[in-house]
């Protein structure tokens, strides 16, 4: 398998990961995973489709990643990396749409609107 490349998206963010065979390394912007996510919670997310097809330390991966925050990051890393190791094996398909991480997450934050505080929030409402 030569080294490919796929996408993923979450909120405003953009992930595109190259995947070859390799030792395990994870780079994301040039930098280490656990280096670039501060938090175990989002290390989690991102490496969640390797850890469900038990592929953990078979590739090498590179991502880069821009826009959003780092949920929204660590989401569009793991749906990329889903895609990636479905075009991988097949096999892996129906575990991975089991658990839902070949969907797109298409949930995005709704636009504030004229004459109100917040997206959704009003003014308090006055009697008199």
């Amino acid at each position: 398998m030569e080294q490919k490349n796929f996408i993923g998206r979450r909120k405003t963010s953009t992930a595109r990961l190259y995947i070859k065979p390799g030792t395990g390394e994870f780079l994301v912007n040039d930098r280490e995973l656990d280096d670039y996510f501060a938090t175990q919670a989002h290390r989690n997310v991102a490496s969640l489709p390797l850890e469900v097809t038990e592929m953990d330390g078979n590739f090498d991966i590179k991502v880069t990643v821009r826009g959003g925050g780092i949920t929204g990051q660590s989401g569009a890393i793991q749906h990329a990396l889903a895609r990636a190791l479905d075009d991988h094996d097949e096999d892996f398909h129906s575990i991975l749409k089991e658990r839902g991480l070949l969907t797109r997450d298409d949930r995005m934050v709704e636009r504030k609107k004229y004459g109100q505080p917040k997206a959704r929030k009003k003014s308090q409402f006055s009697k008199r």
